[in-house]
């Protein structure tokens, strides 16, 4: 449709090479939606007739339904679906829908479109994880455990503690992608293949009725800037890593080793040979695919950071990392809450833990100071007697006054003061 300037079409291998149409799928609609508001406009504006409008409207209307063949032969959804509409209204009326308006600004507008829905989708998501780990939080609000500092034992917590920590991480990520979605909802519609239109549009009623908070006012930025993406898929990345976090923590407590917590059997899989194993392979993909998105960023700034002003052809390249960055998310967020409300906590094995080893030696620090003992000081006394107890195979508490005496002399500190 957009070759008359050329002689020949595209042969098959190159069309190939070029056409977006499965990864534009998922535009479809908000290109769809885009049009025909921007064919409402250009009749507000008397640019196009009543008759064109409700022409356009009712062919736009009618392609909701449709599924559209990859094989088309157009290059994009932009190209298939005014030929269609073309096709349906008759190109007298259909051939002006594209009046004032550029493939730059339509696909612009449609990604916008649609990480703004994601960006809705995600916070709902966040949310009610947030609210599985409070509510498990709430259940173990005396749950002794060891928290951890190099993966080494570091001081007793509760359960709930770790709980609430990471629902405070992922309400930031909330705040952060809340702040982001300010920046996406700025409509580019009107603003031409880059220098405008001297058509006289009204920009603003189509970022009205398409729910944008405003127009991105310069043309140049409007059609070629994808910092909005760039933004989005980092506050993802941000967020998977979170996830991935979590993941992590949970896979080594499910261990035999760790007995901590046991995931319900639909978030495990079985061994294809060894009849006992209970894998954690659901939370492992959280982790793969954590990489998988930090990857779709690189890909979209390494894109992004070698273009000149304008639009460019790479530009396309980068929608199936932004698709495939909002699925991984919102499956990530969905499987987690439902991991955390079906979790069994272990408690016996947490309280185990955490009273067999030696991670009370900070407390017995705190409390000597207490007493007017530096600090420094009190961290030797600690100190000495978690080595004392390690050499004899015994836990602190269970060290003998002569034990401690010998620590108290070392440091020249009544060893009655330690006793306490």
């Amino acid at each position: 449709m957009y070759r008359s300037r050329l002689g020949t079409d595209l042969s098959d291998i190159t069309l190939d090479y070029v056409s977006s149409i499965n990864d534009d799928s998922q535009i479809a609609l908000y290109d769809i939606l885009g049009s025909q508001a921007h064919a409402i406009m250009l009749y507000e504006n008397t640019i196009i007739t009543k008759n064109d409008a409700k022409k356009i409207l009712s062919a736009l209307e009618s392609l909701k339904k449709e599924k559209f063949n990859a094989s088309s032969g157009a290059e994009d959804i932009h190209e298939l679906i005014e030929t269609l509409v073309i096709k349906k209204a008759g190109m007298a009326s259909g051939g002006k829908m594209h009046t004032a308006r550029s493939r730059n600004d339509q696909v612009t507008l449609d990604i916008r479109m649609k990480i703004r829905d994601d960006i809705n989708i995600i916070c709902n998501c966040l949310l009610d994880t947030i609210e599985a780990l409070v509510s498990l939080a709430k259940n173990h609000q005396k749950t002794i455990m060891p928290l951890y500092t190099h993966l080494q034992q570091a001081q007793v917590g509760l359960f709930s503690h770790y709980l609430l920590a990471q629902a405070d991480v992922l309400f930031r990520d909330f705040d952060r992608l809340y702040a982001a979605f300010s920046h996406v909802n700025q409509s580019p519609l009107g603003a031409g293949p880059v220098g405008g239109t001297s058509i006289a549009i009204d920009r603003h009623s189509t970022a009205k009725m398409l729910g944008f908070d405003g127009i991105i006012e310069n043309s140049l930025d409007a059609t070629s800037t994808r910092d909005f993406v760039a933004e989005y898929v980092a506050m993802i990345a941000i967020l998977m890593t979170n996830l991935s976090r979590i993941s992590e923590d949970f896979v080594i407590w499910s261990t035999s080793e760790f007995s901590f917590i046991e995931l319900a059997d639909e978030f495990t899989s079985p061994s294809s040979v060894m009849p006992q194993k209970k894998n954690p392979d659901i939370l492992e993909l959280t982790r793969g695919k954590t990489a998988e998105v930090i990857g779709n960023l690189t890909a979209i700034l390494t894109t992004i950071k070698g273009l000149a002003s304008g639009y460019g052809r790479d530009l396309q390249q980068i929608k199936s990392s932004i698709w495939s960055t909002s699925k991984i998310s919102i499956s990530a967020l969905l499987i987690l809450k439902s991991i955390l409300l079906t979790l069994h906590v272990n408690e016996k094995e947490m309280k185990k833990a955490a009273e067999s080893s030696y991670i009370i030696a900070l407390d017995i620090a705190e409390k000597l100071v207490q007493n007017g003992i530096p600090f420094r000081t009190t961290h030797k006394i600690a100190g000495g007697l978690v080595q004392i107890a390690h050499q004899s195979n015994k836990s602190m508490n269970k060290l003998s006054m002569k034990e401690i005496s010998k620590v108290a002399q070392e440091t020249k500190t009544n060893p009655k003061l330690i006793m306490e």
